[in-house]
């Protein structure tokens, strides 16, 4: 939790200064009315007191009361500020180190873990530092003030006190030590509860089609059941605190009444003279002004209970926060490249790679060679988990080759950094992923300024012909994640995202998947027409998307077995030809 506090800000401390002088000021002004409270007490005890004496005291006891009050108003504002602003802050810290994240990064703490740190976890430490401030210093304060003026009376009560206060800290160390490993539980699984909710609500057209609503709530009903049986278990635990808290209270009042009584009885052995019954009145005084005393001690360590029922979630909570803010992301900028020529050549020399970083055993690629020069279109193609996206993926270093050098333009892409290399690469991704907006935005997506023309010609390239006909074209309206939108549709607007971004190398991966083979074919050849002086790389599965291509690697298992065009492949490697004869005919062919 410390170290999350580096998240204030200037004004933040400034607030919780002025925040920390109002509480101080705030215990003070509690602290003055249980000695009016003796002073009234002992002037009706020795009958002496006059309405003037009665209404001065209670006067400057309700002057008391609405001054701690308005300074408690006061100090909750300026708290809510600085838990404001420090949720924020966390936010946004978060927000920017996941999106730094490779996708090694990801896959370590999954979508949904991510998605609870930045919301679940950040809202727990807002929470607390809107209660736990004021707690945190209010009651030490009051309780170190408030055992001083009972200690300097008698040691009776002194001694009541200390025993009372200890049985409370006992069963709070106790009740901690049990509940700290349950809600590290909590958290984990409240990770699980938002994987398996996000996955029924993504998936809810699967789950529907294959009348599986009962499968996925007795998965959902199973984290869920899991959830609430450890939230009751912590809240039976930290339940017990209350009670024990009201008993230990009912208990010291009883002692200082009693203690009070055998002192009253003391003096009265003495004889009842007017000394004697001066501090008979003195004694009733310190009862009821002690008895006050007693209660903000116990009202003070009732603050700390509720601290330390927030304290060990929010623990884990800043952990879990940590764990994201303090991660290196694996992939780095390099140094950068000063000046380069925008050519667009690609080159893969001896490459391998292991997702599998840390025993680099099973290699998903191995030893992956080849060139594609500007205006030159490269294919990849293979059978089904043959590394296909996983070699097109080292290109832009969503991962980093375990072995060997990928250039771009003669250069490691290692050496440049993350943005100079982005912008040198175009990309259609297999899933086609659009944003909630408009079509132009998501055409135009990540661009500073939108060219409305040109968006209109990317679409036209990707033979996106549906946008014209709809009533608002291009300012149509796009559900998140394209779910108004056909495959073919979402797949087309992805090409055309790719190509207004107009970058030297344009990387299709396996984005033509959707589309029937008349558009597939229109989209090739206004790809081919358009942007002939671009490096193309396409993965595809059909023989037909990329047979016109001027180089082809045939991939199996991770390792290139063909390469060349499409006549010479179907003469020279054997698995090309099995692809091509599971497609096309001979005549075809």
């Amino acid at each position: 939790m410390f170290k999350l506090l580096k998240n204030f800000t200037t004004k933040d401390w400034v607030y919780l200064s002025i925040s920390v002088v109002l509480i101080i000021m705030q215990v003070w002004l509690e602290m003055k009315m249980p000695g009016y409270t003796r002073e009234l007490a002992i002037i009706v005890g020795n009958k002496t007191a006059t309405m003037e004496q009665v209404f001065e005291n209670g006067g400057l006891m309700l002057a008391c009361a609405l001054g701690s009050l308005m300074l408690s108003v006061i100090c909750t504002i300026l708290i809510a500020k600085i838990a404001s602003s420090l949720s924020m802050n966390i936010r946004t810290k978060l927000f920017t180190k996941i999106n730094s994240f490779s996708n090694y990064e990801i896959n370590k703490f999954s979508t949904a873990s991510l998605v609870t740190r930045t919301t679940n976890d950040v809202m727990q430490v807002q929470n607390f530092t809107a209660m736990g401030i004021q707690l945190l210093f209010k009651a030490p304060i009051l309780a170190i003030w408030s055992i001083y003026e009972i200690s300097s009376s008698d040691i009776r009560w002194t001694t009541s006190l200390i025993v009372c206060v200890a049985i409370i800290l006992l069963v709070i160390c106790l009740l901690v030590a049990v509940c700290l490993p349950k809600f590290k539980k909590i958290q984990k699984l409240t990770d699980d509860l938002n994987k398996v909710t996000r996955e029924s609500v993504e998936g809810v057209r699967v789950v529907r089609a294959f009348n599986a609503e009962d499968y996925q709530e007795n998965k959902f009903e199973k984290v869920n059941q899991e959830v609430t049986k450890t939230n009751l278990f912590t809240s039976k635990m930290m339940g017990i605190l209350m009670p024990v808290m009201t008993l230990v209270m009912n208990v010291l009042s009883l002692m200082i009444y009693w203690i009070g009584a055998l002192k009253i009885n003391e003096l009265l052995e003495q004889g009842l003279t007017m000394a004697v019954a001066y501090q008979q009145a003195q004694v009733i005084g310190d009862i009821y002004a002690f008895s006050q005393y007693a209660m903000r001690v116990i009202m003070a360590f009732m603050m700390l209970v509720m601290l330390f029922i927030m304290l060990p979630r929010v623990t884990v909570s800043s952990k879990r926060i940590n764990e994201v803010l303090e991660t290196q992301p694996k992939i780095m900028d390099g140094n950068g490249v000063l000046s380069q020529e925008n050519n667009g050549e690609v080159e893969f020399k001896n490459v391998y790679f292991s997702y599998d970083d840390k025993t680099n055993k099973e290699k998903t690629l191995t030893n992956i060679n080849f060139k594609v020069k500007k205006g030159e279109v490269l294919a990849i193609i293979g059978s089904t988990g043959s590394a296909k996206s996983t070699l097109v993926n080292l290109i832009p270093r969503f991962y980093d080759a375990s072995q060997g050098e990928v250039l771009v333009d003669g250069v490691n892409v290692k050496d440049y950094n993350q943005l100079q290399l982005h912008n040198k690469i175009s990309w259609a991704s297999q899933k086609a992923i659009m944003f909630k907006g408009t079509i132009i935005d998501n055409v135009t997506y990540g661009s500073e300024i939108v060219d409305k023309e040109k968006a209109e010609k990317a679409l036209e390239i990707a033979q996106a012909n549906f946008v014209k006909e709809k009533k608002e074209g291009l300012y149509s309206q796009v559900a998140q994640g394209g779910t108004n939108l056909s495959g073919g549709q979402k797949q087309r607007l992805s090409i055309a995202r790719a190509i207004y971004k107009d970058s030297e190398i344009m990387i299709f991966d396996d984005c033509f998947s959707a589309l029937d083979y008349k558009t597939d074919m229109l989209v090739r050849k206004s790809i081919k027409e358009n942007l002939n002086d671009k490096t193309i790389i396409i993965v595809a599965q059909r023989i037909g998307t990329i047979k016109d291509a001027d180089n082809i690697l045939v991939l199996d298992a991770g390792k290139i077995v063909g390469q060349g065009k499409h006549e010479e492949l179907l003469k020279n490697c054997p698995l090309y030809k099995e692809i091509a004869m599971s497609q096309l005919s001979k005549e075809e062919l």
